[in-house]
């Protein structure tokens, strides 16, 4: 079974989400960042070394938000999501992008209307009641 964490910074309304690279079957839509657990990982590892690849940025792992299981191309999958914290909002200091073309802060609403991977639809409900507590 693969594994694999999705990762969620809510300040002043809005949800960071960053949009994919060309290619794959995902390629070119938005989503929550975050990636696959390597085998020798634990959650926070694993998140942090994703944030860090992907925006070249330190972060503070939060809270465990909820858990989704569902099957991708065969193979049974399970996403585990996480509240997590980046040091700035990239928006002065741009972060460094290597898996992504581009990133914003999102209204939790406007999520649905989004080319949004469906893995990360499939956790949509319980991040929305999550940032609404």
């Amino acid at each position: 079974m693969s594994r694999s964490v999705a990762c969620i910074d809510y300040r002043d309304g809005k949800v960071f989400i960053a949009k994919r690279q060309a290619g794959g079957d995902m390629g070119g839509r938005w989503e929550f960042p975050g990636g696959k657990i390597e085998d020798d990982e634990d959650f926070s590892t694993a998140i942090f070394r994703e944030m860090k690849e992907e925006f070249g940025v330190d972060i503070i792992v939060g809270s465990h938000i909820t858990q989704s299981t569902f099957e991708h191309n065969g193979k049974r999958c399970t996403l585990d999501v996480f509240e997590v914290t980046f040091p700035h909002q990239g928006d002065k200091k741009r972060f460094t992008l290597t898996e992504h073309t581009d990133y914003r802060w999102a209204d939790i609403d406007e999520i649905p209307s989004l080319d949004f991977v469906d893995s990360d639809l499939s956790v949509y409900k319980c991040v929305k009641e999550w940032v609404s507590k």
